[in-house]
């Protein structure tokens, strides 16, 4: 049993030692940069969009979920982008 705990501990601490907390926002796109890969939302918030997903496809004035996460360091990764009806 005091094992089992330790390394469920372990393991605990190694998923928060990677600092990246998981996070999504629903708004508005304000602006697309296809030269820049990134979108800008009407809250101001810009976001980098990684290769696997196409700037292309995403037009101003189009309601999106975007899900993210932050490092401790500030560095936004996007995950994942949905239009929202």
């Amino acid at each position: 049993m005091k094992r089992s705990v330790i390394v469920a501990a372990a393991i605990f601490a190694i998923a928060l030692s990677t600092g990246a907390f998981a996070k999504a926002i629903t708004d508005t796109i304000k602006s697309v940069d296809k030269k820049g890969d990134s979108i800008t939302l009407a809250s101001g918030k810009v976001f980098k969009l990684p290769e696997k997903i196409e700037v292309e496809r995403f037009k101003a004035g189009e309601k999106v979920r975007v899900n993210y996460s932050t490092t401790k360091a500030g560095r936004t990764t996007v995950s994942s982008i949905h239009p929202v009806m």
